[in-house]
């Protein structure tokens, strides 16, 4: 009988377990810490994108920063799970999009994000939110759907063309 574990399923297998705790880890941040991770970030792009920050309002910057900081927390979710997705759909093996195995993905990816919300309830200044899991299982869908585009690419050489 033949051994259908690959290394790259252990790989991926092993790379989706550690997103899935590093998600864990940022959804155990209360408010203020989590706050702070996004601020670093915030305040890395603001540096770059608004260079005339300091000569705007003291309205306007809040403006400016919550609109920023709202950006790169959505922007974080969208990214972790798409990450996520990729490494679910890759260690699901080899196949075209539209199969029982990318829908396992998905659903995969989504009732982790449904489970990321539920813990966060629970997590002092968070909240369990609905449009974050549906951010969540979109960015894990785009995910799966660049491991297909992965797939097509980067095709086996041994093949015959037909």
């Amino acid at each position: 009988m033949k051994n259908n574990i690959s290394f790259s399923k252990i790989f991926f297998g092993t790379v989706s377990v550690v997103i899935m705790v590093l998600i864990f880890c940022f959804s155990c941040e209360d408010s203020n810490d989590s706050s702070e991770t996004s601020g670093f970030f915030t305040d890395f792009i603001l540096g770059i994108f608004v260079k005339d920050f300091d000569t705007l309002s003291v309205v306007r910057q809040q403006e400016v920063l919550d609109l920023l900081d709202h950006i790169v927390r959505k922007t974080a979710h969208f990214s972790e799970y798409a990450a996520l997705g990729f490494s679910v759909s890759c260690t699901l093996g080899r196949r075209k999009l539209l199969t029982l195995p990318s829908a396992a993905a998905l659903l995969i990816c989504s009732l982790y994000a449904v489970s990321d919300e539920i813990h966060q309830y629970f997590v002092p200044g968070r909240a369990c939110m609905i449009s974050d899991i549906l951010l969540d299982s979109c960015g894990a869908l785009f995910g799966i759907v660049l491991s297909a585009i992965a797939f097509l690419i980067f095709r086996p050489k041994n093949r015959l063309v037909q």
